[in-house]
């Protein structure tokens, strides 16, 4: 019941209630990234989401135009990665980027909590997910999700999506509250908001193989 039904009108209402709320800092964020950079406010990228469709994702842009083009691509290693803005430092390590977000709750391709929707090249390409991740690929992706909480960026994507799995397998309302409660801890401490060394090895370590 929750799942199918509860889950989604509960998603509704709390990203119109926070849209609206939060309508004036939203307006002070696109502000100042105007202000700050060249460049749209808004960044949209593909992502995969429920059924492994393809939708694209909203965040406050907090990077130069086409970053993705220049230094380690859809990689983030440092804070001091000079494709951050100024601006988007801030944004980036309270998550405040992510509120856009709200855009894609309210269209039905995403959730509050649920798991990281990946881009459609990385960590796989979309025909080429292992059978095993299936299930995380069952539910709409969150804002949000139990690997946000676990272990965010300091972990590998395979890592990742099998506590995906296991969100998925016991997902209720009170597991959501709990993981929204705990992200709130997670953005206050600022955790993990760069992909780790051992990330980055591993990544290196699969570039070696191609």
């Amino acid at each position: 019941m929750y799942k199918r039904y509860i889950k989604r009108i509960l998603d509704i209402f709390f990203a119109l209630f926070l849209g609206l709320i939060l309508s004036p800092i939203l307006l002070a964020i696109a502000i100042l990234i105007k202000i700050n950079s060249k460049g749209p406010v808004l960044f949209l990228q593909e992502r995969v989401g429920k059924n492994k469709t393809v939708f694209k994702i909203c965040k406050f842009r907090t990077m130069i135009t086409d970053a993705e083009k220049s230094g380690d691509g859809l990689f983030v290693f440092s804070e001091n990665d000079n494709r951050i803005t100024k601006v988007g430092k801030f944004l980036r390590k309270t998550s405040l980027d992510e509120l856009p977000q709200l855009i894609n709750v309210l269209k039905g391709e995403m959730s509050f909590i649920g798991p990281r929707p990946p881009v459609c090249y990385h960590p796989y390409k979309i025909e080429e997910y292992p059978s095993e991740f299936d299930l995380r690929f069952t539910v709409l992706p969150g804002i949000t999700g139990l690997a946000q909480i676990k272990l965010r960026n300091g972990a590998v994507w395979d890592e990742r999506m099998r506590v995906d799995n296991e969100y998925v397998r016991h997902l209720s309302f009170f597991e959501d509250v709990s993981i929204f409660f705990k992200t709130i801890v997670t953005v206050f401490k600022s955790e993990n908001v760069v992909i780790s060394d051992e990330h980055r090895k591993h990544l290196e370590r699969r570039d070696e193989k191609k």
